[in-house]
């Protein structure tokens, strides 16, 4: 055994807090000087890379690259992965109660999902949409290659809420139009407590839509986030065949909440759970309606309970549970909305505690068209002008 090589990962284990792209635990201290400031995923197929996570117990990065999973080591050396995903894994987020690994994954005929598919030569899926959230266990990925529907590794439960949004058709301002709150589907998941509530209260799963970017509509200004407890999850669990699309889920969220941003392209990307501050952060693509700052990141304040109140823009009115951004960074007097610019985030965003975070930079081969992400570590800021400083 080559102990030089096992050093660094036996010296970060005990000092990483835990990590699963919006989980973690501020009961311990960073150790700084001990944490990689980089670590490369090496370069991937021709989609980019959507989400990370990070299991400290056991040493190991995940990275989601839209089709596919990987597993690293904390030095970026590919330990398995997992391949044969014919739709959009998106964000991920490791549930702290069962240790697995929860993302998003969407199968549709819309661009996002045609452009999947052109690039999967000789592949079909089921003509309905379906929106899941994948459940991995972690401890089977085990080697390079094995396939997310023969190799038992990958488990998925229906979004029901979600698909229905999609498909409804709802009326604005006279003028009927499809999927109900601009739903394109969906992407942030985290794991964190109930709002407005302690944060070592039960922790429930958050999965937010993504959004149309249409721009001539004004009901889809809201972020939405559906709450669910998972405890009873495994009943709806089943394999999933992507040419007969299962609908085993619950049939209802407990709570559905809405978030007053201004319109964004495609939605929240990345969602994570920050419990050193007890806020949930959110990375989007900056939305393209001209009435709004279009702020590309957004914080959501924890130790606020939501409020019922009647949604801005929607005609004939419609009421909702909705939460309260966090009120620091830039603030746009015209839309009462607070954020941020960052460039980052939106393909990956890991809490790590004490104001830490690990945050993807995707990147692309010109030449070979592979895409890759770096995850480099950050200090939370919340200057107006800086969210984050790199950590030399």
């Amino acid at each position: 055994m080559n102990f030089k090589r096992l050093l660094p990962i036996l010296l970060f284990l005990p000092l990483l807090t835990a990590c699963p792209s919006g989980t973690s635990n501020d009961k311990k201290t960073v150790d700084i000087t001990a944490l990689p400031r980089e670590i490369h995923s090496g370069e991937q197929g021709p989609f980019h890379v959507q989400g990370i996570a990070v299991d400290p117990d056991r040493g190991h990065m995940y990275f989601s690259f839209t089709t596919s999973l990987l597993k690293t080591d904390l030095q970026g050396n590919l330990l398995g992965s997992v391949e044969g995903m014919t739709g959009h894994l998106g964000c991920m987020t490791l549930n702290p109660d069962d240790g697995r690994l929860y993302a998003s994954i969407e199968y549709k005929h819309d661009a996002i999902g045609k452009g999947i598919l052109n690039k999967l030569e000789g592949t079909n899926n089921d003509e309905q949409t379906g929106f899941y959230v994948a459940v991995f266990d972690i401890d089977r990925i085990d080697r390079i290659g094995m396939n997310a529907e023969k190799d038992d590794v990958m488990k998925t439960v229906y979004i029901k809420e979600a698909v229905d949004d999609y498909y409804a058709k709802t009326v604005n301002g006279g003028t009927e139009l499809e999927h109900r709150f601009g739903c394109s589907g969906i992407d942030g998941v985290t794991f964190a407590p109930a709002f407005g509530q302690s944060r070592d209260g039960k922790k429930y799963l958050y999965v937010a839509y993504g959004i149309y970017g249409d721009t001539l509509r004004t009901d889809n200004d809201y972020q939405v986030i559906l709450a669910y407890d998972t405890q009873d999850w495994k009943r709806y669990e089943q394999p999933l065949t992507q040419e007969n699309l299962h609908k085993s889920g619950p049939e209802k969220p407990l709570h559905k909440y809405f978030l007053y941003t201004g319109n964004t392209s495609w939605g929240i990307q990345n969602l994570a759970y920050d419990k050193a501050s007890g806020n949930m952060h959110a990375a989007v693509y900056k939305g393209k309606k001209s009435q709004y700052p279009n702020y590309s990141y957004f914080v959501i304040d924890g130790s606020k309970a939501p409020k019922r109140e009647t949604l801005l823009g929607f005609d004939p009115a419609v009421d909702g549970e909705v939460l309260t951004l966090l009120p620091a960074g830039r603030h746009d007097a015209a839309s009462d909305t607070y954020g941020w610019n960052f460039k980052w985030g939106t393909t990956g965003l890991c809490p790590l505690g004490d104001g830490y975070f690990y945050i993807s930079h995707n990147a692309k081969n010109k030449q070979t068209g592979k895409q890759s992400s770096t995850v480099r570590l950050y200090k939370w800021t919340g200057d107006p002008d800086q969210a984050f400083e790199a950590v030399e």
